[in-house]
């Protein structure tokens, strides 16, 4: 496996409260979808987390479809899916967020509204 210097990820939670694996998952996936390949779940979860959150939610589930279709295209070759991934990755965790996203990420409207209640009380 080729170290890209990037963290990976491994499932928080192996097995569901019904028994089911991500393993079981992946390999039942496979069978339905009649393909027959290795994956490197933890690579595609870090790939999904990275750009959850630095470029918006939705973009977890397309950035892996698009990996999968870059996968396809390289034959599904591991060590270029893992630089693909790698690739994926970085261009999510520098991806720019505007100046107002920015000024507003750590936000907690709710501290916001208790503090103008507060200072209004003291007028």
């Amino acid at each position: 496996m080729i170290d890209s210097g990037h963290v990976v990820a491994w499932p928080r939670k192996v097995m569901d409260s019904r028994g089911v694996n991500l393993h079981d998952w992946i390999d039942e996936l496979c069978d339905v979808l009649d393909i027959d390949v290795e994956v490197d779940e933890a690579l595609i979860l870090d790939l999904a987390r990275e750009a959850a959150h630095n470029v918006q939610r939705p973009a977890a589930p397309i950035s892996t479809y698009l990996l999968g279709y870059a996968a396809a295209r390289s034959d599904a070759d591991p060590e270029q899916v893992e630089d693909l991934a790698g690739r994926a990755i970085d261009l999510a965790t520098r991806w720019e967020k505007s100046a107002l996203e920015l000024a507003h990420e750590d936000d907690d409207d709710e501290a916001d509204a208790e503090v103008g209640d507060l200072s209004q009380d003291d007028a």
